[in-house]
């Protein structure tokens, strides 16, 4: 999975660019290796905003795109959030696929079964 990290008028460290990659293992493990992530760090610059740290996550996958977006008082809290989220959303993401393939095989199997049993019965 490619990982592109950017600030919008906030720098972006190494510190931080190895604490997502490194929390970010458990969903390269589950999508493939030609997906793309970006992340979007940033400050509010209301500073009556508690919440003026953001992070937003835009995953792109085959045929699909999770996004996901979060604020807190910390930045590398934010990142956190959206790690978290991002790796609820391919969950079920894998999920939804997993149980159509399921789905798809149960019924390709009885249309066989189907067929053995038409073939099988002598006609009159």
């Amino acid at each position: 999975m490619q990982i592109d990290i950017k600030g919008r008028n906030v720098p972006v460290t190494v510190d931080m660019r190895t604490h997502v990659e490194r929390r970010l293992n458990k969903v390269a493990r589950q999508v493939s290796d030609l997906a793309r992530l970006e992340i979007e760090i940033f400050k509010e610059p209301n500073p009556r905003v508690a919440n003026c740290h953001v992070a937003e996550a835009t995953l792109y996958l085959k045929g699909v795109t999770l996004r996901a977006r979060d604020a807190s008082p910390e930045m590398l809290h934010s990142l956190n959030l959206i790690v978290d989220e991002l790796a609820r959303q391919v969950k079920r993401h894998r999920d939804k696929l997993r149980h159509r393939r399921e789905a798809h095989r149960s019924a390709e199997r009885e249309a066989a079964r189907a067929a053995m049993r038409a073939a099988s019965q002598p006609s009159l």
